[in-house]
């Protein structure tokens, strides 16, 4: 191997744990933005739900 790439492997494996606990934490994020907008979802479709049978009883 060139000293070249020697030396620019060592200074990318140097920074590698930086890069993945970057990614890491980027997707763990990500995934709590994620559960927490579904959760939101699951909460207004069920009060719409309430307010279509709520609407449907009114109207019959």
């Amino acid at each position: 191997m060139e000293a070249s790439n020697l030396e620019l492997y060592t200074l990318v494996l140097h920074d590698a744990p930086f890069v993945i606990a970057a990614y890491a934490i980027l997707w763990a994020s990500l995934m709590v933005y994620i559960s927490m907008v579904l959760r939101r979802l699951l909460k207004i479709e069920k009060e719409m739900s309430v307010l279509q049978e709520f609407i449907d009883r009114r109207n019959s």
